[in-house]
């Protein structure tokens, strides 16, 4: 079974999978939606406080917060994943999201962390569930003396619709395992 979201003037069809035996989730992907991305980042921009800098989490907010910093005008940067060759020193913070097995870790370079000291950060997701990867961005953010201007995201799903410290186009509904019923967990 299939949800329809509708968001941004745009209408996309939402696979379900289960991701335990009670709960589904509806597959939000934006890579390669060009239409979807430019759509969702000139929304999310429309709605965006006074900000100096985007960052995001490696790797599905990587095509929405270049959007919009390509759209604004203003710099990105990426948390990574994983330790590059090319990094220095690095703030890290962990995290563990609920599209993702297990735990992970967040790095920032600190060369790169050092042009967001005293400056205002604008946290930006594809879909907010459970917070985790918000709270690990702005640890790192915070680590880099960074001040949080806001956390956004496409979409907020389940409880995180609830939540009112967070800025977000559309509501996204947790489904039962069999991909039908939706409701907030």
């Amino acid at each position: 079974m299939d949800y329809q979201l509708k968001i941004a003037g745009l209408t996309r069809s939402l696979t379900i999978y289960p991701i335990t035996e009670e709960i589904g989730i509806a597959a939000f992907i934006l890579f390669g939606d060009v239409e979807l991305t430019c759509a969702c980042a000139e929304k999310l921009l429309e709605k965006a406080p006074e900000y100096d800098f985007l960052l995001t989490a490696e790797a599905k907010g990587i095509p929405l917060v270049y959007e919009m910093a390509r759209q604004s005008g203003k710099p990105y940067l990426v948390a990574r994943k994983s330790k590059k060759l090319y990094m220095g020193e690095a703030f890290s913070a962990a995290v563990k999201s609920i599209s993702t097995a297990a735990r992970q870790t967040l790095l920032l370079d600190r060369k790169d962390a050092e042009a967001m000291r005293g400056k205002r950060i604008l946290i930006v997701d594809d879909v907010i569930s459970t917070g985790e990867s918000l709270l690990a961005l702005e640890t790192l953010a915070e680590q880099a003396g960074g001040v949080t201007a806001a956390r956004m995201a496409v979409l907020a799903e389940g409880k995180a619709s609830l939540r009112e410290d967070i800025i977000y186009l559309e509501k996204l509904p947790l489904f039962n395992s069999k991909g039908d019923e939706p409701y907030v967990i």
